[in-house]
């Protein structure tokens, strides 16, 4: 087992949940520590993808540690240096302009503004039905800035959906490696 502790936030794309958490589970078996933390959406809203509780209780038992769900949870992340990398999975378009204009308001936008003030990775995956509209400009700027990675991704749905962006949820573990090694993993655009 790896001995870095890997941060994984989730926020309320909830269709891409199980994806999410098979990678999670697949980082849970390389690194030692893998700590949860959940936006506001993902701890509290019951989905036709499944109920909040039920979640919860199958992240803390990948995780084999509570789930921290506060600003007040969070926040030491930066002063105490806690994460090695920071994954946000799924990152959703809410969670990609906040964090492309420096707001820090929820769990995993301030677990972000914390680690990153260390100059540590963040490994970003993408979901968002607005990535090719709205969420095109925050996308953009975050590509520009440093100790960002992202998970390759692409257009889910172009016929149907065709400004909506989301990741290979299944490589996450590569790309955290990369990232921990300060590469981003390529390609980093589907097709």
């Amino acid at each position: 087992m790896r001995e870095e502790t890997i941060g994984f936030a989730l926020c309320g794309s909830f269709c891409t949940f199980e994806p999410v958490l098979s990678a999670m589970t697949r980082l849970s078996q390389v690194y030692q520590t893998v700590q949860p933390i959940l936006s506001g959406a993902a701890a509290s809203i019951d989905s036709r993808f499944g109920a909040a509780a039920d979640f919860r209780a199958r992240i803390e038992a990948i995780c084999r540690c509570p789930v921290w769900d506060s600003i007040s949870q969070v926040e030491p992340i930066g002063p105490k240096k806690m994460l090695d990398l920071l994954v946000i999975a799924p990152c959703t378009g809410n969670t990609l302009a906040k964090l492309a204009a420096g707001i820090a308001d929820t769990p995993v936008t301030l677990a972000c503004k914390a680690h990153l003030r260390n100059a540590r990775p963040v490994v970003l995956a993408v979901s968002t039905n607005d990535g090719l509209a709205a969420n095109a400009k925050s996308i953009g700027q975050l590509l520009d800035r440093k100790h960002l990675y992202f998970v390759p991704f692409g257009q889910d749905d172009p016929a149907k959906k065709p400004a909506s962006l989301v990741a290979d949820m299944s490589q996450i573990p590569e790309t955290v490696a990369e990232a921990l090694a300060g590469r981003q993993i390529q390609p980093m655009l589907l097709r």
